[in-house]
């Protein structure tokens, strides 16, 4: 049978540009789960002072991490595909294509749902490549995929692979690629886990996204065996004046210097890939921070990325997790 699989992110402008920043932005930021204000309210704000003023800033942090090949988070999606594709051909008798597609920007959703098809495809599995669910991430996916078919689109048939925050495989290619990071280099006193924020009020309607990030994080403290002095959980990436999840990653750093913490060590398991999240704002902007604050040295750990162990996991939650979707209710099926 041919099967395919969707692997999504959330995007990545096409250049590192203040014009192609501005597209990848409005549309972004236009999105009602990501900002969840009435667009009467929203759009002056978005239109009128943040596409005005952020754009270049943002260019200028891409213009930091943008590779030879492109854009990190894209050329790691790429290479990843290409390694579960693999995986899950040499796993079953099943003939696998998988491809990207990214909620924001290109790749997008539509064009991969419409290469698999093209390829004959008569099962497509989706996998948001988001271990915790949140309604600003994962829902966002099931609704755009919910829209095309609203529109006519017609799809094969779909599976779902849920969110994987406490999948054993998981948890332990985290756990090893932490491990494997202290072989290679000195294990400092501190490690800080850095997820992604989201606005206060998202969980306080019912988002489970801070409950799994804690999960997932006592999960591999467990497998690490760590002790409560040695690790602490933080949220970064905030933006605007509201209350966002604490502890904030930036205001905890403050604190670890000021405390005499030399140096820290720092994952994102949050993030399937490395990205501007983690190599500009973390590697960069907050170890610049750190340093400042009297810190001496914040040492940045690898997302997953395309390594062999996360194909593996990848392939294996495609195999093992995936669920048929009611084309008539997708978005009801986006749920943590």
């Amino acid at each position: 049978m041919k099967k395919g699989l969707l692997l999504i992110n959330l995007g990545t402008p096409s250049a590192p540009t203040t014009e192609a920043v501005k597209r990848y932005l409005k549309q972004f930021l236009s999105d009602p789960h990501v900002v969840n204000l009435p667009k009467i309210l929203w759009q002056p704000i978005l239109n009128g002072i943040i596409l005005k003023t952020r754009p270049k800033k943002s260019a200028e942090a891409y213009q930091k991490v943008w590779t030879k090949r492109g854009s990190p988070l894209l050329v790691h999606a790429y290479d990843v595909a290409e390694k579960v594709e693999k995986s899950l051909n040499e796993k079953t008798t099943d003939d696998w294509s998988v491809t990207v597609g990214m909620s924001y920007g290109c790749p997008c959703i539509r064009n991969g749902m419409q290469k698999l098809k093209a390829m004959g495809c008569e099962e497509i599995s989706i996998l948001p490549l988001y271990p915790q669910y949140s309604t600003a991430t994962t829902k966002s996916v099931y609704a755009d995929i919910q829209d095309l078919l609203n529109q006519g689109v017609e799809l094969p048939e779909l599976k779902q692979i849920p969110p994987y925050y406490a999948h054993p495989a998981y948890i332990t290619a985290l756990a090893d690629s932490i491990k494997n990071h202290w072989k290679e280099h000195p294990r400092n006193k501190k490690l800080m886990f850095s997820f992604h924020g989201l606005p206060q009020s998202y969980v306080d309607k019912g988002d489970p996204y801070q409950k799994q990030c804690i999960e997932t994080t006592d999960l591999v403290v467990k497998e690490l065996g760590l002790e409560d002095s040695e690790w602490v959980m933080t949220f970064q990436s905030r933006f605007g004046a509201a209350k966002w999840l604490q502890p904030y990653t930036d205001k905890t750093l403050e604190t670890l210097a000021k405390d005499g913490m030399s140096t820290i060590d720092t994952v994102c398991p949050g993030f399937a890939a490395d990205c501007l999240e983690t190599l500009e704002e973390i590697a960069i902007q907050n170890a610049e921070l750190y340093h400042e604050y009297g810190g001496e040295k914040l040492v940045y750990i690898p997302a997953l990325n395309a390594s062999d162990q996360h194909a593996a996991v990848l392939s294996q939650l495609t195999l093992e997790t995936g669920l048929e979707l009611s084309k008539s209710k997708v978005s009801e099926h986006a749920t943590g």
